[in-house]
C-alpha cells in the first residue's frame, strides 16, 4: 500500500509514537515531566513518519513524592499553552496534571483524521467532531485527501481521541491507556505483522536543522528529541524543563 500522509497507516505510526513519547516523559524520564505544549508543530517526523516529540520550552516537572510518601495530584501553575489544544479544565483551575497533555494529544488526533485546525473560523475541532460522532456523521469528517482505510479503525481512532478530549480530568484515559489502545488499532490495520515489524525497527539517528519552528505534522524532520521507538529501546534521554 503507498504510505502518504493521509494514509491510515502512517495516521496511526504518528499518533503511536507521538504518544510513547509523551508516555515516556509521564513514567520513564527521572523526573517525570509534563509537556504542557503539546501541539502539531511540536511533533516533528523523518522521512519514515516516525514521530519525534520536540520544544520542552513550557515543560514543567511532575509532583515528586513528599516526606510522607504522598504524590500531590496535579501541580499548580500559571496557564501556558496553545489555544485549541489547552486542556479547558487547567485553564479554569491552573491545575496541570497529566491528563494535560492528553488532551492535548487528543486535539493533534483529531488534526490527523480531519484534515481541520484547532480553531477555524469560530469553530473549534473537538466540538465539531463530537457533533459529527453524536449525528453518526462521523466519516462525513475525515479528510477528503484520506485514502481508502478501514472503518472499524477510522471509528475507533475518533473513538479514543474524543476521549483524550473530554472536558473532565478523570474521564481522560492515562498516557499507558493511550497507547494500549493505538497499538490495538495498530494491529487491526491490513498487513498488521509487516507495519508492527517495520514500526520496532531501529534506524541511525540523522540530525537536520528545521528551516522553520513553524514546522507542522506534514513537514518531514528528522530530530533527537523524544521518540516512540526510544520507549521501547529503554534509552533515556535528559531532558531539562523550566
Amino acid at each position: 500500500m503507498k504510505k502518504t500522509y493521509q494514509d491510515m497507516v502512517s495516521i496511526v505510526r504518528i499518533a503511536l509514537g507521538s504518544a510513547k513519547g509523551i508516555l515516556y516523559l509521564h513514567m520513564e524520564a527521572n523526573p517525570p515531566i509534563y509537556h504542557r505544549d503539546i501541539k502539531a508543530s511540536n511533533i516533528l517526523l523523518d522521512p519514515r513518519f516516525t514521530a519525534k516529540v520536540a520544544d520542552f520550552g513550557l515543560s514543567r516537572l511532575a509532583p515528586v513524592p513528599d516526606l510522607e510518601g504522598g504524590v500531590p495530584a496535579h501541580v499548580s501553575t500559571v496557564v501556558k499553552g496553545t489555544p485549541g489544544y489547552l486542556d479547558p479544565e487547567y485553564f479554569l483551575t491552573h491545575k496541570l496534571t497529566d491528563k494535560s497533555d492528553v488532551y492535548s494529544l487528543g486535539v493533534v488526533f483529531l488534526e490527523l483524521l480531519t484534515g481541520m485546525h484547532p480553531i477555524s473560523h469560530g469553530k473549534n475541532i473537538v466540538r465539531e467532531v463530537n457533533i459529527a460522532y453524536s449525528s453518526g456523521m462521523i466519516f462525513s469528517i475525515i479528510d477528503g485527501r484520506m485514502e481508502s482505510y478501514p472503518s472499524k479503525c477510522a471509528v475507533k481512532f475518533i473513538e479514543l481521541a474524543l476521549n483524550c478530549c473530554h472536558d473532565e480530568t478523570d474521564t481522560r484515559p492515562s498516557m499507558v491507556e493511550v497507547v494500549k489502545e493505538l497499538e490495538t488499532i495498530w494491529l487491526m490495520m491490513p498487513e498488521s505483522d509487516t507495519k508492527m515489524s517495520e514500526s520496532t525497527e531501529s534506524d541511525p539517528e540523522k540530525v537536520f536543522t528545521p528551516t522553520s519552528s513553524s514546522s507542522t505534522l506534514k513537514t518531514l524532520y528528522t530530530s533527537q528529541d523524544i521518540s516512540g521507538s526510544d520507549l521501547a529501546s529503554g534509552i533515556i534521554h535528559t531532558v531539562t524543563p523550566r
